[in-house]
């Protein structure tokens, strides 16, 4: 056996066992049919899941079998941050991981993260496939950490919602207790806007939102209908200040692994991935703004200009180097 399925046995299988019936088997090695397990923080029913199980379905077929993936969803394996750990060691092979999860590896990552940087979720698939604007971020981890950056996901258009009316400029939020990421960036950007960022964890939001320990929270239309939160929050602001992205992270010693017809193969099936994921998203996005509708919500337009105004110190105070500047004069040339 080698060491990788061994340290997958010693690892995240062990972790696993008693939800997933993992066995010493998953991990064979390429001749045999190497099947690569993948993290995900999803749910069955997020379009992430659906990509990327399609994603392993597909490499399967056209690699012949010599590769394919097993997706483990609702962080069966750990969390984000363990599981980044995991991959680096080749416990685990692949994983989705946020983007401010990366921040941590390399700050130049947070540049990706910044409010405003992304026009919309086609800018930032456009971005994210262009080598020579992502190419050197994206192999940045291979020699200290041992991790290679696929591409991303979106986690698209990020707006606020709150309890008690709608939001229209930034004056409106004085004084509003708004949920955010333990993220000093997020906490920047909500109190930039003009709301009180309060970091707090996600499981917890909905509750906070019905006693009134907040006044809102800003996420995705998808998250904001999965989560019940339009049940105690009926007021969505299209503020559109942040474009949401996930990584997908593979062990860079995995892909040495690969001849160059299946890692040519394996790139060719994640553009394909990339394509139904905007497609499944873009869809149930759609899905939760109508039930969300049904169910009370009211959504309104902002005035985008006094927003992004507001956002623009916190947006060049993280412009820390040269190389963030560089890429971030990269990524907003691209849009135009």
């Amino acid at each position: 056996m080698k060491l990788r399925a061994l340290r997958w046995v010693a690892g995240a299988c062990a972790a696993a066992l008693a939800l997933t019936g993992c066995t010493a088997g998953i991990s064979g090695n390429a001749q045999e049919g190497k099947t690569m397990v993948l993290s995900l923080n999803q749910s069955e029913s997020h379009p992430s899941y659906i990509a990327l199980t399609d994603f392993g379905e597909r490499l399967k077929a056209a690699t012949d079998g010599r590769w394919d993936i097993k997706v483990y969803p609702n962080e069966t394996l750990g969390a984000q941050q363990e599981v980044i750990q995991l991959v680096s060691d080749g416990s685990v092979d692949m994983a989705i991981a946020s983007g401010t999860q990366l921040e941590n590896l390399n700050p130049e990552f947070a540049t990706l993260n910044l409010p405003t940087v992304f026009k919309g979720i086609d800018h930032q698939i456009s971005v994210l496939r262009d080598k020579g604007i992502v190419g050197p971020l994206f192999s940045s981890l291979e020699e200290s950490k041992d991790l290679t950056v696929l591409g991303g996901l979106s986690q698209g258009d990020r707006n606020l919602y709150t309890v008690k009316g709608p939001i229209k400029e930034p004056k409106d939020l004085a004084g509003m207790k708004i949920r955010v990421q333990e993220s000093e960036l997020h906490i920047k950007m909500i109190n930039a806007m003009g709301g009180a960022a309060t970091p707090m964890s996600y499981g917890e939001v909905y509750t906070a939102l019905q006693a009134g320990v907040l006044d809102g929270a800003e996420n995705n239309e998808i998250s904001y209908v999965t989560q019940k939160h339009n049940e105690v929050a009926k007021y969505v602001a299209r503020t559109r200040h942040l474009v949401g992205l996930d990584y997908m992270l593979v062990n860079s010693t995995l892909l040495e692994e690969m001849t160059p017809e299946d890692r040519a193969i394996l790139e060719t099936e994640w553009q394909k991935t990339v394509d139904e994921h905007v497609k499944l998203w873009n869809a149930d996005t759609e899905k939760a703004i109508e039930s969300a509708k049904a169910s009370g919500t009211k959504f309104n337009d902002v005035d985008k200009a006094a927003f992004d105004k507001a956002l623009a110190p916190v947006v060049e105070s993280a412009l820390t180097s040269d190389d963030a500047r560089e890429l971030y004069e990269k990524i907003t040339e691209a849009a135009q």
